[in-house]
Order: C-alpha cells, then structure tokens, then sequence
C-alpha cells in the first residue's frame, strides 16, 4: 500500500502542478480576447503635441494667423474638456466623446475656406492612420 500511496502523491502533485499552470495562464491572459483591437481612448496630447499638430496643420493648409491663433484655441478648450471629462469619478460614454470630436470639428471647419476643408479633411485622415495601435 504505501507503493500506492507514492502513485497517488505523484498524481496529486501533476494535479496541482497542471492547476497551477492553467490559473497563471488566466492571469496573464490579454482583456479583449485577442482581437488586437485598441484598448482604451487615445492619450490626450500635451500642449506641446497640439500646437506641433496645428503648426503642420498650418503649412498643409496655408493657415492665415488668425486662423492658426483661432484653431490653436480650439483645441487647447477641446483637450482640456476632454481631460476633464477623463479624469472625472465616472467615465465618459463614447458617444459623449464622439460628440464632442465632431464638435471641434464643426468649429475648425467654421474658420476654414472650401479649398481647406478638403485639405482638413485629407490631413486629418492621414493623421488618424498613422496613429499608433495599442
């Protein structure tokens, strides 16, 4: 009997070993489930990257001075919104965050001639595909 005891020590042991392997294995799982898709909002730009992204949205556009200045402040009040509303207890909706992308939208739109807002809408697509996938 104690030959069997052995046999059922050692049966334990790969048990436990085998059980052990596939709770680590959970717990280092990726959320998503694989699907490669992004996690998460993008991060919200430093004030240095906005002005950086106006000043090229400037030279591609042809921006007059008051256009870049007006621009700038657009997107200055619209991250600093967006901050805010990423740093509140409850997290925002994502239609609440599409809104408020489509809203300074509108209002860059607003200060842009029709040549531009071609322009706008073409540097803006080229920026959305070169950012960075988690």
């Amino acid at each position: 009997m104690n030959k069997n005891k052995k046999k059922d020590m050692k049966k334990m042991k790969s048990i436990l070993v085998v059980a052990i392997m596939f709770i680590g294995s959970l717990t280092f799982a990726q959320p998503g489930g694989g699907q490669g898709g992004q996690q998460g909002p993008p991060p919200i730009p430093s004030d240095e990257q906005i002005e950086q992204l106006v000043s090229d949205l400037a030279s591609e556009l042809s921006l007059s001075t008051d256009q870049e200045t007006t621009i700038l402040e657009l997107n200055k009040a619209h991250f600093t919104e967006v901050k805010a509303k990423m740093s509140s207890n409850s997290r925002p909706k994502r239609e609440e965050m599409e809104a408020l992308d489509a809203a300074l939208e509108k209002n860059v739109k607003a200060e842009l001639t029709e040549e531009q807002i071609t322009k706008y809408e073409a540097f803006m697509k080229k920026q959305k595909s070169q950012r960075p996938k988690k």
